[in-house]
């Protein structure tokens, strides 16, 4: 069965209760070159009060993978193969958003950069995500 990006996201990210439900992540845009997300800081939080740093990877995960599976195309995949978060600041409500955006896409694999921001439109996590990409074979290959 051919996979459109539509039934990817009725299935995997809107269909059933998953971790991008569960940390309340809202996909805002999703198309080709632009992928974009806001996830809410309460319930994300470390014991100190502030986003638990790995919140920001799993949004910049959830992101930067939605990004791959665009440029994978109808029928191909994406799988996320390394992640990196650099943190700059911390936030201890609203919510925070982050942008996704192509810095390598190739036909075997893809690097993203994910700039996370507070309400105030100030830089709290700068991440990049490579995401291993498999295309669907053409009859003959």
């Amino acid at each position: 069965m051919e996979e459109t990006l539509e039934t990817f996201l009725s299935a995997n990210v809107l269909g059933r209760r998953n971790l991008i439900q569960r940390m309340g992540i809202n996909i805002h845009a999703c198309r080709s070159g632009y992928v974009a997300g806001s996830m809410p800081v309460l319930g994300n939080h470390q014991p100190l009060g502030i986003l638990h740093g790995g919140a920001s990877a799993v949004l910049a995960e959830t992101l930067g993978s939605l990004a791959a599976f665009l440029h994978a195309g109808e029928g191909g995949n994406a799988v996320g193969v390394d992640l990196s978060c650099t943190h700059h600041r911390w936030v201890s409500s609203g919510e925070v958003t982050g942008v996704c955006t192509p810095l390598h896409e190739s036909s075997s694999s893809a690097t993203y950069e994910i700039v996370i921001s507070d309400d105030t439109g100030r830089r709290t996590c700068t991440a990049r995500i490579t995401c291993a990409i498999r295309r669907r074979r053409r009859a003959g290959q």
